[in-house]
């Protein structure tokens, strides 16, 4: 827990309900973090951590207004500061059967929706935050996807596209953001252990040079480095979380 001289830490998660949200959750309040969680739900009142409504704001982060009035309610929650920023959040729709949406197939209103939550919103945050993110010489971190450099068989055309976005967008915002004392980074997870997993993911795995999916815990705490001091010189940079899968 943090000390009397050290003021507790913010973190601000979007997409916590369930798998790499749920154990960042975890890891940051077992280290002593006020963790501020973003859902399309209300606060559960089964909540599996310590907290309260008061750390919990309700948003559809597929509405851009709805997104601009939970940063102001995230402001009205900071004292000032905000450690980091974590962009997790992200959706992936199927065809009615449950395979990929290709790039042929994806309506136009699927691509939209999913790039407004999975490339907008980010940057909206970001952007809405930057003074509170300054202040704390915060850090950012962006949740990005294997699937962002190669066709998945899984993921859909209109997801993989957005989760390249976001790389690219890493760097920008690493550029941009840096002067202030801001470190944008981004995590590339592959196949973790998690309810987006489709059928036939087993298949894959026999090609992940270790021979296993990653658990969510493995990718919460290569978050956790991102937004604390051991990574002090780290920024711009797309972590690998995929076993040796993109080798």
């Amino acid at each position: 827990m943090p000390t009397s001289n050290q003021p507790r830490r913010t973190l601000l998660l979007t997409g916590a309900s369930r798998g790499i949200g749920h154990a960042t959750v975890k890891r940051f309040s077992a280290a002593g973090w006020r963790v501020i969680t973003c859902s399309r739900h209300p606060f559960p009142e089964n909540c599996p951590w310590e907290a309260g409504p008061e750390d919990h704001i309700q948003v559809d982060l597929a509405d851009p207004a709805n997104t601009d009035e939970a940063i102001a309610e995230t402001k009205r929650r900071l004292h000032g500061e905000l450690h980091a920023l974590v962009n997790n959040a992200a959706i992936s729709p199927k065809t009615e059967a449950g395979t990929r949406l290709g790039s042929i197939e994806t309506s136009r209103e699927d691509w939209h929706h999913i790039f407004q939550v999975n490339f907008f919103a980010p940057i909206m945050l970001a952007r809405g935050l930057l003074d509170e993110l300054q202040a704390a010489k915060g850090s950012v971190v962006n949740v990005t996807s294997i699937a962002g450099s190669r066709v998945h068989p899984f993921a859909g055309a209109a997801y993989s596209t957005s989760k390249a976005a976001l790389a690219a967008l890493t760097r920008e915002m690493a550029a941009d953001f840096g002067p202030r004392g801001i470190r944008v980074n981004a995590i590339a997870p592959g196949e973790i252990d998690t309810a987006m997993l489709s059928p036939g993911t087993e298949k894959i795995v026999q090609n992940i040079p270790m021979h296993r999916l990653g658990t969510p815990d493995e990718v919460a705490k290569i978050i956790y480095v991102l937004c604390t001091e051991t990574s002090s010189y780290v920024n711009g940079a797309e972590i690998h979380i995929n076993g040796g899968q993109h080798v």
